[in-house]
């Protein structure tokens, strides 16, 4: 069973997402910060603790850049994130892939509507708990997870919403 971990980055709001190889459902956190810090070892923690040594991952983290109209700070901040993110990621020795957002979301026919991927992720899975609306960077960690497993096991069990 290779585990197939999305990851959502950001500052205080980056999540994570994993399914197992045949798409179950099997765990989806926020990435832990403290003073909008990401805390580098939890979060390598946490992810390792939903692969088995035995069977190895799969990870893929959406490829994000800053927006316009962005202060220099948080810019900054942001940026700071995504390394931390992607630096743990490749100190778990599994392989990283990067998706752009537009290729992911493609994959799901989704709109610019942030609802629409926590509906898709709800239906999915419904053992997720995804109740609230902050649970859209959950939601869009299992769909990126999900995204990387279609094309790593093909689309013969791909999990995608009828159009």
């Amino acid at each position: 069973m290779t585990v197939f971990i999305g990851i959502d980055p950001g500052s205080v709001s980056g999540a994570v997402g994993a399914l197992h190889s045949n798409g179950d459902y099997l765990d989806s956190f926020m990435i832990e910060h403290q003073d909008k810090h990401i805390l580098p070892m939890v979060f390598k923690n946490m992810i390792l603790r939903v692969i088995d040594p035995k069977e190895g991952a799969e990870i893929c983290c959406e490829l994000v850049h800053s927006m316009p109209g962005q202060g220099v700070a948080s810019t900054f901040q942001f940026g700071r994130a995504v390394g931390v993110i992607t630096a743990v990621c490749e100190l778990t020795r599994y392989p990283l892939h990067m998706v752009r957002p537009q290729v992911w979301k493609k994959h799901f026919h989704l709109t610019s509507d942030k609802g629409e991927a926590l509906d898709i992720a709800r239906m999915l899975w419904p053992e997720a708990k995804l109740t609230l609306k902050k649970h859209i960077g959950r939601a869009e960690a299992l769909l990126i997870a999900e995204y990387w497993r279609s094309q790593i096991m093909g689309r013969r069990d791909a999990k995608t919403p009828p159009k």
